[in-house]
């Protein structure tokens, strides 16, 4: 006689769907403003933390809100840069040139590698 099948909660459910999304990779989104000296300072940082911290599990997209106004608007960008992780969720914001790894990786929910 086959073992009865077990339903899964669904905090059980949340919890593998939260799981399968940091498998599948980070959502990342980096508004600047222009290609000033903070705003490539941050893309620099935040491209070499991704790369050392989420090599191929990361997609980044850089957004000048000078060129695209309405988006920064629709995500009430208020200062830049900012960076905010869309997924995994919880959804974050971090604010300034993300010079300060261990706060970045704090704030995306990434433990550096031992």
């Amino acid at each position: 006689m086959p073992a009865p099948v077990k339903k899964k909660t669904t905090t059980e459910k949340f919890e593998e769907a939260l799981a399968q999304s940091r498998a599948e990779g980070y959502v990342l989104r980096l508004y600047i403003t222009g290609m000033t000296p903070r705003s490539s300072q941050a893309i620099e940082h935040i491209r070499e933390i991704c790369e050392t911290h989420l090599k191929g599990h990361y997609e980044l997209e850089v957004i000048d809100i000078y060129q695209s106004p309405s988006v920064a608007q629709a995500e009430q960008i208020i200062a830049a840069p900012t960076l905010i992780k869309k997924l995994p969720l919880p959804l974050r914001r971090l604010v300034g040139d993300l010079s300060n790894e261990e706060r970045v990786l704090a704030g995306l929910d990434v433990w550096p590698k031992k």
